[in-house]
């Protein structure tokens, strides 16, 4: 029994050694750490990223009115304003407007937001600290739609410096309206404007300025656009008077966009043109071919109109005349002067042939020469026929009661020849024979061509 009590309280003395041991390695621990913190902390001490409670905070928003702007009562507050545009998303010229997307910053001094710093650094702050504090009430005038960024946070940043300088920056996507003139589109250049202004604050109470002139305004160069290049960006600012609340500096973001024409040549002008050239393959093809002439004159036509509906479904309902329409519509009628032309030649080919009937009714004969042949003859032979009638005679007059509608001659071999009697058939019959080419359609194959192409020459030499 002895020996088991003394056991135990060897035991007992170990446990207590131990425990003792770990209690004094943890003591040595937390003092080393509490010594290298001590020494990070005075390494790299800076007091706006020091801890203080709230009595003691390097910005102290609480204690001041921040409802009204800086300095109240004294003289305007000037603020600066730079603008880097990333991108220029797209140009509607059926809404007149356009998509940009732009940094803005806006720079000015509020002393009440100013704080002691021994490195002279600053503090950055996200979008919760400027629902706090007073920042300029900057929007856009004509703007149609826009909105601050918030994926994944609320694209806001405020910079502020130890006396009171405050740098304000947000990135903001923005559809403004653009006026813009198509009288010579597509050959058309377009300046449209993005207008910054204080909604609140007259020019009495706030200096909206660019902060450093023509270089506060800055673009990205892979800005790019599909039917537009982009020639200029600049600044411009002016005061803007409202009848009711007086006058207020507003800035101006100016740029020029230049249309790409290279996309409407392969789209509207080449086919225009070649409709055209098209409607010209009429003035060859044989007057009698009524079939061919008509169906192709109405189709060029009907392709003509095509053309100018497709365009003006893309292009707002303007009250003036456009370049294009010009061209269309010039184009458009010289379509349908050769449907009219075809028309033309169909009805002077259709009384000539009536005289020529007449004609031939009146001087009707047939011949009664052994080995007779009889033809039938309406008008429309050839030259190479009229020659095969050189070897015939005549032989009697049709009587006026039998004559047919057609032509009927009854012809008889002869085997004497004589060249005499040959010629004077071959002049009669060739009064007789009406030529597959009309007059008209021999003018026509050159007014027409050249007419357009003088067109072309004044409309690409005027608009271009």
């Amino acid at each position: 029994m002895p020996y088991f009590t003394k056991l135990l309280l060897l035991i007992f003395c170990l446990v207590l050694l131990v425990e003792s041991r770990k209690h004094r390695r943890r003591r040595w621990t937390t003092h080393l750490d509490v010594q290298r913190a001590s020494h990070i902390f005075k390494k790299n001490r800076d007091l706006t990223k020091a801890w203080r409670g709230k009595t003691e905070q390097l910005l102290r928003v609480d204690e001041h009115d921040f409802t009204m702007r800086p300095a109240f009562g004294g003289p305007a507050i000037p603020v600066g304003v730079d603008v880097q545009v990333e991108s220029l998303d797209s140009i509607s010229e059926v809404d007149m407007d356009f998509t940009m997307t732009l940094y803005l910053r806006h720079y000015w001094k509020d002393e009440r937001l100013s704080f002691p710093s021994t490195n002279n650094k600053s503090m950055t702050f996200d979008g919760r600290l400027v629902k706090k504090i007073w920042v300029p009430d900057v929007f856009f005038v004509h703007s149609k739609r826009s909105f601050i960024h918030d994926t994944t946070t609320d694209n806001i940043m405020l910079r502020v410096f130890p006396d009171g300088h405050v740098l304000y920056s947000m990135r903001v996507t923005v559809t403004a309206m653009c006026n813009m003139d198509f009288s010579h589109f597509p050959l058309d250049s377009q300046t449209c404007s993005l207008e910054l202004e204080s909604y609140a604050y007259t020019d009495e109470d706030l200096m909206l300025y660019w902060k450093n002139g023509n270089e506060s305004l800055k673009t990205d160069e892979k800005i790019s656009l599909s039917q537009f290049l982009i020639q200029k960006f600049h600044t411009t600012s002016r005061l803007a008077f409202y009848s009711s609340t007086g006058w207020y500096n507003r800035l101006y973001i100016n740029f020029t966009l230049r249309r790409h024409i290279f996309f409407f040549l392969l789209q509207t002008y080449f086919p225009a043109t070649l409709m055209v050239m098209l409607s010209w393959v009429s003035f060859w093809i044989d007057r009698r071919a009524v079939p061919a002439r008509v169906s192709l004159g109405i189709t060029t036509v009907l392709t003509m109109s095509t053309i100018i509906t497709g365009v003006n479904a893309s292009m707002p309902r303007v009250s003036y005349i456009k370049a294009v329409d010009i061209y269309l519509w010039v184009s458009f009628v010289f379509v349908f002067l050769s449907v009219l032309e075809y028309a033309a030649v169909n009805y002077l080919t259709t009384v000539q042939e009536r005289k020529e009937r007449k004609l031939r009714e009146r001087f009707s004969c047939s011949c009664g020469i052994p080995h007779s042949k009889t033809m039938m003859l309406d008008g429309n032979y050839s030259e190479s026929d009229a020659n095969s009638l050189a070897g015939y005679t005549r032989n009697q007059m049709v009587p006026e009661e039998e004559k047919p509608e057609k032509m009927v001659v009854h012809l008889a071999m002869s085997n004497e020849s004589n060249s005499s009697r040959k010629r004077g058939l071959k002049g009669h019959v060739g009064l007789r024979i009406i030529q597959n080419t009309h007059a008209i359609d021999k003018y026509s194959r050159l007014i027409f061509p050249g007419t357009y192409i003088f067109f072309n020459l004044i409309y690409w030499s005027v608009f271009s």
